[in-house]
């Protein structure tokens, strides 16, 4: 019968190597195939994982030849054997074990009946459940020695900037001195650094409850308060420290401080409610000085920057203050709302889902959710009626559209523009040239209503406007595209300061050779000087000449050839284009007179009658 292995000794406690196992750094290492002592001391251990060497100088950490820290079964003292057990003495002390590591052999500790994984250990009358089984207590239930080590460690964590590392030095501290004050002042300094001011505050106030005469622990309530804008309460935490050490340099400072910070925050939120962002922006950054920390006051400006557009520092702002705490809600409901600002939607209304699901209750990122759902469904309830070529409803979506956030430039920018478009198809160029104007005065960078109100200008024949809006498309973005608006632009605008003979024959440019011919024939009849003969001599100079423009005009358009080489502007290259034409020619011409009387005195071919054939007042004409 095999026999077996012997109980260890009082003091001894053997771990199975294929867990992890911490020990303090008095331990001595009795046997370990994968360990052994190093030369530079007796407690300098070093264990070789393939060609790297590890020095453990503390000696906190064992590691098992295949780095498996996972238990495997259950393991007595009677059954451990030496190959799979490390054996240390000294473990009286302190002992650390995983979370996931078996108890094999305790005087002190034993399996609890909630799970393998809760030990308890007794001290006295009291039982501690250790749930996740990170510290043994000793037998003496002193901790101090390993709390101050876990201090020290925070301590020098903390000088290097790693405020996190800290933090979790000092926690360990608090869970073996729960009653510390000094742990719990540190790790208020601590989680000020990483804009926790919250969490600062509880840790600070618990310092001074376990002993209400500790200075530095009521100094740091006063910075918590001050960080988190409660500046009365800053103010009696620092009347306290004066009552308690009146020899205190430091507190007569910060009690100024406190007053100018109540100062500029009640001067900042004055002008906030004014909507005057850049003398908000003033004080808060007079308050940014004494108290750079503080997250009410760069909230604050972040909110005042955005309302002026400033986005790229508000973002730098915002992402300081996340790269600390990444759940700060406040912080990531402003990042929401700098996206929103900026026209992304979309994103922004997913962080303040965000924020929701961390904190239902937060008002301001409910409010602004609304507030876009209202506003994309108004814009694309617009752009739907657009496409179906419901044009008054698209204009009455995008106007209800415009109402909703007057703050947000980008989206009111499109909106304004897209509003310009149901303009235009209802033939309404003026009102769409102001609501492109308006998206301009909004984003001076946006092509797009650039675009728009150029083609109105064009429409409406305001060809230096028209010039001047595509240079800057030009200037935006040099596309081949961009550059032949510019230069037809140029080219109508060249062709609009020559005689207008369209104009001047009242038709469209669109219009046909009959068109033409009556539009002649009305005007031509119209400006006749002898129709004139009797008007002061000023008044027939100028009828002759809108008579002699008439003819002109006609002897153009009736020509295709000519028509075609006036509309594409050709003719400009010739100064003598249409020079050469006789007016009176071609009213005889087109009426059939030729026998050189007057058509207006009597004679065979035109009577005024006071009647009209074909629309033209006053004249009855027949061909002969």
């Amino acid at each position: 019968m095999r026999s077996a292995a012997p109980r260890p000794s009082p003091g001894w406690v053997p771990v199975r190597r294929s867990c992890l196992a911490f020990f303090p750094k008095r331990a001595t290492l009795i046997q370990s195939r994968f360990l052994r002592p190093s030369f530079i001391s007796p407690f300098h251990w070093t264990t070789t994982k393939g060609k790297n060497q590890i020095i453990m100088e503390k000696m906190d950490v064992a590691i098992d030849e295949n780095g498996d820290n996972s238990a495997n079964g259950h393991l007595t003292s009677d059954n451990a054997s030496k190959s799979d057990t490390i054996f240390a003495r000294g473990v009286h002390n302190l002992a650390f074990f995983p979370k996931r590591a078996t108890l094999i052999y305790s005087r002190f500790l034993r399996p609890s009946f909630i799970s393998p994984f809760h030990w308890t250990t007794t001290k006295g009358k009291n039982q501690v459940i250790m749930e996740k089984m990170d510290v043994a207590i000793d037998e003496n239930g002193d901790n101090s020695a390993l709390a101050e080590e876990k201090k020290t460690l925070g301590n020098e964590a903390y000088k290097k900037g790693d405020y996190k590392e800290a933090c979790k030095f000092y926690t360990e501290a608090i869970e073996l001195k729960s009653n510390n004050p000094n742990y719990l002042c540190n790790r208020a300094a601590a989680l000020m650094m990483l804009n926790r001011h919250n969490e600062a505050l509880n840790d600070a106030v618990r310092a001074i409850q376990f002993d209400d005469n500790y200075v530095k622990g009521h100094l740091r309530v006063a910075k918590c308060y001050m960080n988190l804008g409660k500046f009365d309460l800053a103010l009696q935490s620092f009347a306290k420290v004066r009552s308690l050490d009146p020899a205190n340099k430091q507190v007569k400072h910060e009690i100024q401080n406190a007053t100018s910070l109540k100062l500029y925050f009640e001067n900042a939120t004055k002008h906030m409610d004014k909507e005057d962002y850049r003398q908000v922006i003033y004080w808060i950054d007079k308050a940014l000085q004494i108290s750079p920390s503080c997250l009410q006051f760069k909230f604050l400006k972040v909110e005042a920057l955005i309302k002026r557009g400033i986005f790229s520092e508000a973002s730098s702002i915002v992402n300081d203050v996340l790269r600390m705490n990444d759940m700060n809600a406040d912080a990531l409901y402003l990042r929401g709302l700098c996206l929103y600002y900026q026209d992304y939607a979309e994103k922004a209304k997913n962080h303040f889902m965000r924020v929701l699901k961390a904190d239902p209750d937060h008002k301001r990122s409910k409010d602004s959710l609304k507030l876009i759902k209202r506003l994309i469904s108004a814009k694309e309830a617009g752009n739907e009626a657009f496409k179906k070529g419901k044009y008054e409803e698209a204009y009455n979506s995008y106007t209800q559209a415009l109402e909703i956030d007057p703050y947000n430039k980008y989206i009111n920018s499109k909106l304004y523009c897209n509003r310009a478009t149901t303009h235009a198809k209802l033939n309404r160029a003026e009102a769409a040239i102001a609501d492109c104007s308006e998206a301009i005065k909004l984003d001076d960078s946006y092509v797009k209503a650039y675009l728009r109100r150029a083609k109105c200008y064009m429409d409406t024949e305001q060809y230096e406007e028209a010039v001047r809006d595509y240079e800057k498309v030009l200037q935006l973005d040099t596309s081949q595209e961009h550059k032949r608006l510019v230069k037809d632009a140029k080219l109508e605008l060249k062709k609009s300061k020559r005689k207008n003979y369209y104009k001047i024959l009242n038709v469209s440019k669109n219009a046909t050779d009959d068109e033409i011919k009556k539009a002649y024939r009305k005007e031509a009849l119209k400006h006749h000087p002898d129709r004139h003969a009797s008007a002061t001599e000023e008044e027939r100079k100028k009828e002759e000449l809108l008579f002699k423009e008439v003819g002109e005009a006609y002897a153009v358009l009736s020509d295709k050839q000519k028509r075609h080489r006036y509309d594409s502007g050709q003719d400009l290259e010739d100064s003598s284009f249409g020079a050469d034409i006789n007016p009176n020619d071609i009213f005889q011409m087109f009426f059939g007179g030729g026998g050189g009387g007057n058509p207006f005195g009597g004679g065979s071919r035109f009577r005024n009658s006071g009647g009209h054939d074909d629309g033209y007042p006053g004249f009855t004409f027949t061909f002969g």
